[in-house]
């Protein structure tokens, strides 16, 4: 039962990131302009937007890290940093008009399939409801912050956030300083915060594998000839991209090749840390790989400095004013702030999305979310995803995997919009032997075992990663 008209339309994008931006751009090219996107902040640029944390930066070079058909000559950074990004994607939409096609402050809540009319009936937390044809979730994989529970942290009287959601309003100058977590955001703004605090202690459960960071500045000769030189930006781009997907092999079936980067790693180390205690305590104690492998340059350095501390016991309590560890010391602080990742295998969480017959997608999701390349899934018709379960790549740009899903679902929208079908469905038994491939080929690769993270549901399932080459994906 709809309780008021809805607003209709032929296709309905959630998300405003690179997904829902890319696909708008190529809707728009395709002369498809019945769609909608519904985001739930108040401007483009899904994690690039929530993401602005000092020194936020990507670990993929940024002529890569963009779309092919919309490139950037003007880089400042060969590793674009977030404010660049950001104002990259929200460029993208004014040059393509898709602010008459965005819905700002639109979070959905409710996706339900209606078999009588063959449309997708959307409710968002703001009372809107909008009826489809097509519904695309663009959310991507990592939108969920995760915060571990830690014992007594509702008795700490201090201030505490995720560095996804950094309080742009608190002035750590002068503060005592936790960072919990040594992940990739916090390995970023550990050296931007580090000269501001008096004190800062870095909690660690686990040590990362951290790379030198091949970064530069592109001068302005160098950006006038990616502009005007036909061709030199596209030669640039494909040899990072060659550079890139050859890095798949020591992930996936060569795992010998992952030798050579550890001793990129050991002697970066080396020369970073001079203290071989310290340099002992941030030596990783699992399979390089199965985990993500950072890059940095002043991470290290940063851990030096006289006001950090480098903590390795375990969290034994929170009190209202510091953490104690296990062996009793405690540390005095008026911030805590979580470096701890995102909830990476929730897939499309907290939304409820109903397909045919009433099916639940959480239900049946709940051995580990699955699709048929990551796009669509069974009993839920002109449904796509994109970044969706087992899509993610370790190796390349996923900005590359998201170009070709979107390629994927323009060819299914274009025959929709045409009506010459009425609706698009993968067959179970097709996504099941899809997957069941998917995770044997998995089990071969790096990531199955030697460590935990979040490639890994609870039960040991990578729902995350892309077991193959980039070339091979749909």
């Amino acid at each position: 039962m709809i309780d008021r008209d809805p607003a209709k339309t032929r296709i309905l994008i959630i998300g405003a990131g690179f997904g829902g931006i890319g696909l708008g751009i190529k809707l728009k090219k395709a002369g498809l302009d019945d769609f909608i996107i519904l985001e739930k902040s108040d401007s483009v640029g899904g994690v690039w937007r929530e993401n602005r944390y000092p020194g936020a930066a990507c670990d993929v070079p940024s002529h890569l890290y963009s779309f092919s058909f919309e490139p950037r000559a003007d880089w400042p950074h060969k590793y674009a940093q977030q404010p660049d990004i950001l104002d990259y994607l929200m460029c993208c939409a004014r040059k393509h008009n898709l602010a008459p096609h965005i819905r700002f402050g639109a979070e959905v809540t409710e996706a339900r399939w209606d078999e009588a009319s063959s449309r997708w009936i959307v409710r968002t937390g703001n009372g809107q409801i909008v009826e489809a044809q097509s519904l695309i979730a663009a959310t991507g994989q990592l939108n969920r912050p995760l915060r571990p529970q830690l014992p007594g942290l509702n008795n700490f009287s201090g201030t505490v956030f995720h560095s996804a959601e950094w309080r742009q309003d608190y002035d750590l100058s002068g503060k005592r300083v936790a960072f919990i977590g040594t992940g990739a955001s916090v390995i970023q703004f550990v050296p931007a915060i580090a000269p501001r605090v008096s004190q800062l202690y870095v909690f660690q459960r686990s040590a990362a594998y951290v790379l030198a960071k091949r970064d530069k500045t592109y001068p302005r000769w160098q950006q006038f000839v990616f502009a005007r030189i036909p061709g030199v930006l596209k030669l640039s781009r494909l040899l990072i991209y060659i550079r890139h997907e050859m890095r798949a092999f020591a992930f996936i079936s060569m795992r010998a090749a992952m030798t050579g980067k550890r001793q990129l790693f050991l002697r970066h180390l080396a020369r970073s840390v001079e203290n071989p205690q310290l340099r002992k305590r941030l030596m990783p104690n699992y399979r390089m790989g199965c985990k993500r492998i950072l890059l940095s340059n002043d991470f290290y350095p940063a851990m030096q400095r006289g006001n950090v501390e480098l903590v390795t016991q375990p969290i034994k309590d929170i009190r209202s004013d510091a953490i104690v560890t296990a062996d009793g010391t405690e540390r005095k602080l008026d911030c805590i702030i979580f470096g701890t990742g995102f909830a990476a295998s929730d897939f499309l969480v907290p939304m409820k999305i109903t397909g045919r017959n009433g099916q639940d997608l959480q239900q049946a999701w709940r051995g580990g979310a699955q699709a048929h390349l990551g796009m669509t899934v069974a009993g839920f018709p002109n449904f796509f995803m994109l970044y969706g379960p087992n899509t993610n790549l370790a190796h390349n740009s996923i900005v590359y995997m998201i170009e070709n899903q979107i390629r994927y679902v323009m060819a299914c929208l274009a025959r929709l919009c045409r009506d010459e079908i009425r609706t698009i469905e993968i067959k179970k038994d097709i996504q099941d032997r899809f997957n069941a491939d998917i995770q044997q080929r998995l089990r071969k690769t790096i990531w199955s075992r030697g460590c935990t993270s979040w490639y890994l549901t609870a039960e040991g399932k990578n729902t995350a990663n892309w077991p193959a080459t980039r070339s091979n994906t749909a």
